[in-house]
């Protein structure tokens, strides 16, 4: 069976994106509403800048014990965020993910337009154990060239 690409995995349709001037409350209830545990964050012409994660409301803003309405989203967001190629298989996503210890991907075209965000929800119980598998051959493999 040929594995699913990212962006065969992901839904279509709209991307939920913010500008970096959005209060933190605005980028939070954006996210409520769309039911979704990031936001992109862009410039005036749909650049991507960075990434807006739960994670980085509840470390940069909640335990921190900053104004959510006076913070604006470019004060916490991660800035130049990992992103992948469409044509990307969600197994080297999810080995991606793991490897640097987050949840959500932008994808991005060659043109750098955003096509979408890979969230680990967008992988199949499967693909989760063959990138597991993957992460520990490489683990071993490592530590048998270290030794």
């Amino acid at each position: 069976m040929i594995e699913r690409t990212v962006i065969e995995s992901v839904a279509p349709g709209h991307v939920l994106a913010v500008l970096p001037g959005a209060s933190s409350y605005e980028a939070a209830c954006a996210m409520t509403r769309a039911h979704c545990g990031s936001v992109l964050v862009v410039d005036g012409a749909g650049a991507l800048l960075g990434i807006l994660t739960e994670r980085d409301l509840m470390t940069k803003l909640v335990a921190m014990r900053r104004d959510p309405q006076a913070t604006p989203v470019s004060d916490i967001m991660t800035h130049n965020p990992h992103f992948i190629a469409p044509d990307t298989t969600v197994s080297d996503a999810v080995l991606i993910m793991k490897r640097h210890n987050f949840r959500h991907l932008p994808i991005l075209s060659s043109a750098a337009v955003i096509l979408g965000v890979f969230s680990l929800r967008d992988a199949m119980p499967r693909e989760l154990a063959a990138a597991e598998q993957m992460a520990d051959l490489i683990e071993q493999q490592s530590t048998n060239v270290l030794s």
